[in-house]
């Protein structure tokens, strides 16, 4: 092998490796853990007539604890209830802003006993969802 392949060789195995370097070297993006949260009974809520509850509630974003992701997801469960209650035992928050999250609601079902529904809140990495069941006649 000639010098000037030898050069060559060097300077191209130089370059791959200062772009690996570089490559490996980004800035790692926030770092986004999405947290299980209990479930809660509608009982626990202001006004919690009729039954129900609320299940599957979990807390995506840049929180840095469980607890502290969960208690901002139960103060948004309880906000959203709330938010739909005054509008009768069927309303919604649906495309509404609730604890500074826009709000919405899916899969919505109702039966002759009560109402089942996703709801999903955002606000920019930060994600709550929940699923409520909500009785339709008091027990």
């Amino acid at each position: 092998m000639t010098s000037s392949h030898r050069f060559i060789r060097a300077v191209v195995l130089s370059v791959a490796c200062l772009t690996v370097g570089l490559v490996g070297a980004q800035p790692a993006a926030a770092a986004t853990k999405t947290y299980g949260c209990s479930d809660v009974t509608v009982a626990k809520t202001p006004e919690g007539t009729y039954g129900g509850y609320f299940t599957n509630i979990s807390a995506r974003g840049s929180w840095t604890k469980k607890s502290s992701a969960c208690k901002s997801a139960y103060s948004l469960v309880q906000a959203y209830y709330k938010c739909r209650r005054p509008k009768g035992v069927k309303g919604t928050c649906h495309n509404k802003t609730v604890n500074g999250l826009k709000c919405r609601e899916s899969n919505r079902r109702t039966s002759p006993s009560f109402i089942t529904a996703t709801v999903t809140c955002t606000k920019g990495s930060k994600r709550i969802k929940h699923s409520y069941q909500q009785g339709l006649r008091k027990p």
